[in-house]
């Protein structure tokens, strides 16, 4: 049983081994190079923004401009609240509708209708979304926050693309190396066949021999015990079946045979004084002709009589 538990542990182990291994292919495969590609697209993307920014922004910081709509405003006040009365007029749910422009990023708005908030998006090569609120001159800072903080997202994207690189690399060394325990394991799958092969063995040579003990006793034993029972009952019957028919034929014959006898022994008492002694010569004579024939036996009366 101890075997059995270590060579239950050693299999979970090792189908854990193989499963993160189809797993560290999967990402060798497609994960990991479409995560690559997806942040050093980004990582371009920031660098063409910031870029971008670099260029249209005021070396004055108190200098302001912002389009919106048709009009150019330099006055922070009247931007912030042209901003918001332009995302009240444009309000049509999950649309965006593009409503100017700032440092160089063409502004879109959208409403959320789940959320019931306003985002204005700026647009360069990457999308930075703001969301805007009631107040005009805090919107206003937001926008600027959002180009501002450019450099810090672009770094923050170049260290996951190196760990994600890394990660790759790993994958790649992880995925060669075999089950640390895989020795072990074949050595206890090997010991524990030869035992479940003993166990069989023994098993089968007790069944074996419970049944060449079983035997005998059932044919000396109960077998001859049924078979000596069978055949009294038999005999008895038989000799039931044979008496039976000839109790009543015997006595039959019995009050027959008294009968015949009692008739011949009246008829010869009753003739005595009648019959001469000459016809009693005659009838000896004629009965000791009668036994001297073959052809009928003489019963047990005609001789009584005689």
């Amino acid at each position: 049983m101890d075997l059995d538990i270590q060579v239950s542990k050693l299999k979970l182990l090792k189908a854990n081994h193989t499963s993160q291994r189809y797993r560290l292919e999967d990402n060798i495969a497609k994960h990991y190079p479409m995560q690559i590609t997806a942040l050093k697209e980004r990582l371009e993307g920031y660098r063409t923004d910031i870029q971008t920014y670099a260029a249209h922004k005021p070396v004055d910081k108190d200098a302001f401009s912002m389009k919106i709509g048709n009009h150019t405003y330099t006055d922070k006040k009247e931007a912030g609240a042209a901003l918001i009365d332009m995302c009240r007029s444009a309000k049509q749910p999950n649309m965006a509708v593009t409503i100017g422009e700032f440092q160089g990023f063409k502004m879109s708005v959208s409403f959320d209708s789940f959320f019931s908030k306003f985002t204005i998006s700026l647009k360069g090569s990457l999308s930075h979304e703001v969301e805007i609120g009631a107040d005009p001159l805090g919107n206003l800072q937001r926008l600027s926050n959002a180009l501002e903080g450019m450099t810090g997202k672009m770094a923050d994207v170049e260290q996951k693309l190196s760990n994600v690189e890394h990660q790759l690399e790993t994958a790649k060394v992880e995925v060669t190396k075999p089950f640390a325990q895989e020795q072990e394991l074949a050595e206890k799958l090997e010991r524990l066949a030869e035992l479940n092969a003993l166990l069989n063995m023994d098993e089968k040579g007790d069944n074996a021999l419970d049944m060449g003990d079983d035997e005998p006793e059932d044919e000396t034993g109960e077998q001859s015990t049924q078979a000596q029972e069978g055949e009294s009952d038999r005999a008895e019957d038989i000799q039931e079946v044979a008496d039976e028919p000839l109790k009543p034929v015997a006595s039959f014959l019995m009050s027959e045979r008294i009968a015949e006898h009692d008739k011949e022994r009246m008829l010869a008492d009753g003739s005595r004084g009648r019959v001469s002694v000459k016809e009693k010569l005659a009838e000896m004579k004629q009965k000791i002709s009668d036994q001297k024939m073959p052809e009928k036996p003489k019963t047990k009366s005609q001789e009584a009589s005689l």
